[in-house]
C-alpha cells in the first residue's frame, strides 16, 4: 500500500468518525453547511498533527561552524498546539536561547523544528522540554534556555473560562542554568 493509499483510508476513517460526532452531538450531517465538514476536519487533522511525520531533529541537522560564543536569543516564534487532555488548542510564543558552541543553525530552522514538536498532542511542559532535549542533542551548545508563554483554550473557552490568562513555562540547561545573570538577561530581553 502507497502512502497516498494510506492517507486515503486514514481519511475515510476520520471523515466517518466526524460523522459520528456530529451526530452524537444532535446535528444532521446531512445538512447543507455540514456535507463536506468531515472533509475538511480529516485534512484539517492531517494538517495539525503533522508533527508526528516529522523528525524534530532533521531540521538542525545543517550547522554552519562559527567562532561566536555569545547567546542567540530567537524571540517570539509563534506556535499552535492541542492539549493531549481536552484535545483542544494552545497557542502563544516560544523563545529559544543558545550558547553556540562552535556551531549554528540556520535561524528558521529552529522554527521549524518548534513546529514539528508543536504539532503533536502535548502539554506545555513537555514541548519546553523537547525543544530543549532537541538542540542539546543535535548543537550541543554551552546553555540553552526556553521560554513559553501560551494561552489554553482549556482554561478559556471551558471549565475555568478566563480569557487571556497565560502559562509561562521555562527550562535552561548548561551556563544558562548555572549562570543566573545570564539567565537573567534572557529574561530582560524577553521583557517577561
Amino acid at each position: 500500500m502507497m502512502n497516498t493509499d494510506i492517507e486515503s483510508g486514514t481519511n475515510k476513517i476520520l471523515e466517518q468518525k466526524v460523522e459520528d460526532i456530529l451526530c452524537l452531538i444532535g446535528e444532521n450531517k446531512d445538512r447543507e453547511g455540514l456535507i463536506d465538514t468531515p472533509k475538511r476536519v480529516a485534512k484539517m487533522y492531517h494538517e495539525i498533527f503533522s508533527g508526528y511525520q516529522e523528525d524534530p531533529a532533521s531540521f538542525l541537522n545543517k550547522t554552519f561552524s562559527v567562532k561566536h560564543f555569545d547567546p542567540v536569543l530567537i524571540k517570539d516564534i509563534d506556535f499552535y498546539s492541542h492539549c493531549e487532555h481536552h484535545m483542544v488548542p494552545f497557542f502563544g510564543k516560544c523563545h529559544v536561547a543558545y550558547i553556540p558552541n562552535g556551531q549554528v543553525v540556520g535561524l528558521s530552522k529552529i522554527a521549524r523544528m518548534v513546529d514539528a514538536l508543536a504539532k503533536r498532542l502535548q502539554v506545555q511542559e513537555r514541548l519546553t522540554n523537547q525543544i530543549i532535549e532537541t538542540i542539546e542533542v543535535v548543537l550541543g551548545p554551552l546553555g540553552i534556555m526556553v521560554v513559553i508563554e501560551a494561552e489554553h483554550m482549556c482554561m478559556t473557552m471551558r471549565g475555568v473560562q478566563k480569557p487571556g490568562s497565560k502559562t509561562i513555562t521555562m527550562s535552561s540547561k548548561g551556563l544558562f542554568k548555572s549562570d543566573v545573570h545570564l539567565q537573567k538577561s534572557i529574561i530582560s530581553m524577553l521583557n517577561l
